[in-house]
């Protein structure tokens, strides 16, 4: 039986190379073998680093590496190839089962890439002193507990999220996961260490490292750096943890080899994407078909698209004038916080016909205004959220960090409230959906041009004060830094909430109006 399942695991993980996706599962294998000779030769370059150094990058890296391999198949809800009710046909012994199906599991591409990367971790830890005998214990001990983890991970996600994931949610949480976690790599990636350890990092490198989460590595650079208690501690503790997920992956097992699952009665919400995902009323209406029409209508994405080079070609012009690189830097996050506010000015010209719906059904104008807004949020906190960290990277400055940020939200969320009113009060044609985004339909009236300059204008004028409290903060520091901060907070949550309210309120006296418009631009 273990021979038939092994013969089975690999025929599947070759077979995927001649299925209908052959360019995109070779496409897929070569990033992954890509990224991980990439990542071995980064772990390898630690060993010429301090022990210090190589600890806190490996330890925190673990710890990633760990939730990942147990959340990342919940959040992906991916098709578990080894799940064992495919064998149950077999009249497989349920004591062995969970043993031969972790053996399988290591013949995959992650557990692979994981098995290279341990193998490199281990070799830097015994050129950092460790014994060679203790060094690979800890890498084997490391090795069965990530890929265990993700067998329990697979099998929670069969047994209690098969109908409650869906491609929508996993977006939202990478995109959290982006927002938290890029800003974090980016600012450890900028620190300059020079062989020694800020404090406060070390001591949480110390703690991770005792949690089930990095024991495994906590143990080994815990005998690297002598810490006797250090290593006891990681090493109980990860022989503990490896024995705990081995009983969960024997129960799991057990469980889905010898249980019916009860019908459910819930009301089937599948194939629904962002309508089944947002809330079932008008807001979320409004939110789920603008997010439909935002992620799938190329006039919307080139839009998307656009914002981000031209905040990146505003540095090339400053330069040339003479402008310092570390101030030119500073410019692309706040255009592209006002140009992000700017995008949905005129949506409900982009609706075309479909804005029937909204009068027929008599939406309010809150929930209108909100809902459209939502797709812009969505992509514009992620790309700012990685744009911040970058220029901070660039500049040096990590004071600005707080500043920088009360100004993008300023612009962005005043040029939210702006266009909100915008909208409803100066629309203009567009390209109808499906022509080019780039074609421009003849207009009798040049109102547009004022929208569009009057959302511009509005959010600017509104971000004075706080286009003033951050050169104040560059140049001076010291509470300046708090000041922009809260500021530009202030302002822009402010200015959002009036203009939707406003905004709301004109589009409720301004139905026929609007469908009139939509009908013959």
């Amino acid at each position: 039986m273990v021979a038939h399942v092994l013969r089975l695991r690999i025929a599947l993980l070759f077979g995927a190379l001649r299925g209908n996706h052959v360019t995109r599962t070779i496409v897929g294998l070569l990033g992954i073998v890509a990224a991980t000779v990439i990542v071995c030769i980064a772990v390898l370059s630690l060993a010429d680093a301090t022990t210090a150094v190589a600890r806190t990058v490996i330890v925190l890296g673990g710890a990633a590496v760990f939730l990942a391999f147990l959340v990342g198949p919940m959040l992906t809800g991916a098709v578990d190839q080894l799940d064992p009710r495919r064998f149950a046909v077999f009249g497989v012994d349920e004591r062995r089962m969970p043993w031969i199906l972790a053996l399988a599991s290591i013949i995959s591409v992650p557990s692979l890439a994981l098995l290279a990367v341990t193998t490199c971790v281990t070799i830097v830890g015994i050129r950092l002193g460790v014994p060679v005998y203790a060094a690979v214990l800890a890498g084997v001990i490391g090795l069965l507990t990530f890929v265990l983890a993700a067998r329990v991970g697979m099998a929670i996600s069969a047994i209690w999220l098969p109908e409650r994931r869906s491609r929508e949610l996993t977006a939202l949480f990478t995109l959290a996961i982006v927002v938290v976690a890029f800003p974090v790599a980016v600012f450890l990636a900028s620190l300059e260490w020079q062989g020694s350890v800020p404090p406060a990092v070390a001591a949480a490198t110390t703690i991770v490292g005792a949690t089930p989460v990095a024991a495994p590595v906590g143990l080994l650079f815990a005998l690297a750096a002598g810490d006797e208690a250090g290593a006891w501690v990681s090493g109980l503790v990860a022989v503990a943890t490896l024995a705990g997920i081995i009983a969960a992956w024997a129960w799991l097992v057990r469980r889905m080899l010898t249980t019916t699952e009860r019908p459910a009665t819930a009301r089937e919400r599948t194939g629904l994407g962002w309508f089944g995902l947002l809330p079932s009323n008008a807001f979320g209406a409004i939110a789920a078909r603008s997010l439909v029409y935002w992620l799938r209508d190329r006039r919307y994405i080139v839009n998307i698209v656009v914002v981000p080079i031209a905040g990146v070609l505003t540095v090339f012009p400053l330069l040339v004038a003479g402008v310092p690189f570390e101030v030119a830097v500073l410019i692309p996050v706040p255009v592209m916080a006002l140009f992000f506010g700017w995008l949905p000015h005129n949506d409900i010209a982009y609706d075309s016909t479909a804005f029937w719906v909204h009068v027929a059904s008599g939406v309010r104008g809150l929930p209108d205004r909100f809902g459209r807004i939502i797709p812009v949020f969505l992509v514009a906190v992620p790309a700012l959220a990685i744009a911040v960290p970058v220029t901070l990277a660039l500049t040096g400055d990590w004071r600005l960090l707080l500043p920088l940020s009360g100004l993008a939200v300023c612009l962005f969320f005043a040029g939210l409230g702006f266009s909100s009113i915008v909208s409803v009060i100066a629309p203009y044609a567009v390209s109808r959906p499906g022509d080019s985004p780039f074609q421009q339909p003849q207009r009798a009236a040049s109102r547009g041009a004022f929208g569009q300059a009057g959302v511009f204008v509005g959010a600017i004028a509104v971000a004075v004060p706080t286009i003033w409290l951050f050169a104040l903060a560059v140049l001076e520091g010291g509470d300046h830094l708090w000041t922009a901060f809260w500021v530009g907070l202030g302002t822009g949550i402010g200015v959002l909430l009036l203009g939707t309210a406003i905004g709301g309120r004109i589009f409720e006296h301004s139905g026929e109006r609007l469908m009139e418009f939509v009908e013959t631009a």
